[in-house]
């Protein structure tokens, strides 16, 4: 079994993730080889694509989007990510049980919520796009009885749906509209299994354990999952003794493979899709990603690991981004972080009459 040093760890990670080298990559191709863009909010998966792909800019996702060869629906662990067509019809099925088990989380709102009842009114509210608001009206006013919050989560949760793009520079209204995934993706189709999804979390994730697995998808018992497949992946020796599978044929660079600095947004998957994250992060660093209302912060790697994180800020006609090391820069990689931001300002904010980046001691 071949050890994995958590250089060669990091190194194969940020393979997958487009990390390297930036390529040419059309936007849907490059949603499905990243294993999806967390979206909970309209811009980061435009800056996470900003920061894989060369050439990226914000009209090929918005005509995916609009082509609805990619689509906006709650996926894995429950929350809301970009994923192609195709990857919807096949895995949505596959998590429904993350979804399920999401409804826990009602506590007491839930009593009185009969989903045998309550999901078919669902769907036909959805026929039509709707926002949450007003799709928790509409049920509210079938079912007096239950709770009006719980009536839409049950909605978001166990009713396949799609968000309805509009034109804007993010592609997404300031509220947004859902509907039925099934008017504009096939409802039905060859589907997909568990075996392949591990496979294609491999394909963006790997190297990496059921538990990672788990982490990711937010579905259990994927174990016998991975022994079935034992016989067409290679098994690998991970930092502290872990059992680690990949695909035989996926890039495993060499440990002083260059890394350039990035900036990656809120939610990334990067920091989000392992149980264990030292691949990409420093343990004592990782509380510090969260915030109290379980915001995931945007980060920038240096040498491909996560170094401090950043936010951006928007003032009348300029445009700033604040750098947050979690430990002093030298002058060299100072000078490279404030030039991919800079970078990054003149793709989310072209129209500012001035770009300020800004280095906070640490």
């Amino acid at each position: 079994m071949t050890d994995l040093t958590p250089r060669l760890l990091n190194r194969a990670t940020l393979a997958r993730q487009g990390l390297l080298t930036r390529e040419r990559v059309p936007a849907a191709e490059a949603v499905a080889r990243f294993g999806g863009l967390q979206a909970q909010e309209p811009k980061p998966p435009f800056v996470g694509l900003w920061s894989r792909l060369d050439g990226f800019v914000p009209g090929d996702l918005h005509t995916a989007l609009h082509a609805f060869t990619v689509v906006r629906s709650t996926m894995m662990r429950g929350t809301l990510h970009l994923v192609t067509a195709s990857d919807h019809l096949a895995w949505r099925p596959l998590l429904q049980p993350v979804l399920d088990a999401g409804l826990r989380a009602l506590g007491t709102r839930a009593e009185g919520l009969d989903l045998d009842a309550v999901l078919p009114v669902a769907r036909d509210v959805f026929r039509e796009p709707r926002t949450f608001t007003e799709a928790r009206a509409l049920l509210a006013a079938e079912f007096p009885a239950a709770h009006e919050r719980a009536l839409g989560f049950a909605a978001r949760m166990c009713v396949p749906l799609v968000m309805v793009p509009e034109d804007g520079r993010w592609g997404y209204p300031r509220v947004a509209r859902f509907t039925l995934a099934e008017r504009h993706v096939a409802a039905d189709g060859p589907g997909g299994s568990l075996d392949a999804l591990v496979l294609r979390y491999l394909e963006a994730f790997g190297p990496a354990s059921v538990r990672d697995a788990q982490a990711w998808s937010g579905l259990g018992g994927l174990g016998p999952v991975f022994d079935g497949l034992r016989g067409s992946l290679v098994t690998l020796r991970g930092p502290g003794g872990r059992e680690l599978f990949d695909l035989p044929d996926a890039p495993r660079p060499a440990a002083d493979v260059p890394a350039p600095v990035r900036l990656l947004p809120d939610f990334d998957g990067l920091v989000l899709a392992h149980d264990d994250r030292t691949r990409v992060i420093a343990a004592e660093h990782r509380p510090s990603l969260t915030t109290r209302n379980l915001r995931v912060r945007a980060t920038f790697l240096v040498d491909g690991f996560v170094a401090g994180t950043w936010e951006a800020a928007r003032k009348g006609r300029v445009a700033s981004v604040r750098l947050r090391p979690f430990a002093p820069l030298g002058a060299g990689t100072r000078k490279e972080l404030v030039n991919e931001a800079a970078a990054l300002l003149r793709f989310t904010d072209p129209d500012a009459g001035d770009h300020r980046v800004e280095v906070d001691a640490p």
